[in-house]
């Protein structure tokens, strides 16, 4: 791994969140590969590409700012290929809620280089559960 690779990646992981917390569907959709696989906290269990349409309907499901902060982020080079692990925060105001709410998912994405440049290739989110018998998603966790 170079430096100037993972500084790079670490760059599209950021701009990854500020197209986020701009709602920037276009500008995430060009961060990625066009044959992107996709498994995000929202359904359903698989997305194939970044679609931009659907994107933005996600966006519009929240009213007010939308919070997105990556934590912890460890990066891994190998070639042309490289892959990244961290915490994320999300925090927005779903419509019609009186208030905002906050999760921390584990996120860990795919890299790929093409004609020089880093792509994302595969994104994999994940929220962990109570294995307590309620089998209900453990939004309370905080790193």
């Amino acid at each position: 791994m170079t430096e100037h690779d993972d500084k790079l990646i670490r760059e599209l992981v950021a701009a990854r969140a500020q197209a986020m917390t701009e709602r920037d569907a276009e500008a995430l959709a060009a961060q990625c590969v066009p044959e992107l696989l996709a498994y995000t906290l929202a359904p359903p269990l698989a997305h194939h590409g970044e679609d931009v349409e659907a994107r933005m309907a996600w966006f519009a499901s929240f009213d007010g700012p939308i919070e997105y902060e990556v934590r912890d982020l460890e990066v891994t080079v190998g070639g042309d290929v490289a892959f990244s692990h961290s915490l994320t925060r999300l925090s927005t105001t779903p419509k019609g809620m009186p208030q905002k709410f906050e999760l921390w998912f584990r996120s860990t994405t795919g890299f790929r280089r093409e004609d020089g440049e880093w792509r994302i290739s595969h994104v994999h989110d994940s929220t962990p559960f109570y294995m307590d018998g309620t089998m209900s998603a453990a939004l309370d966790l905080k790193p």
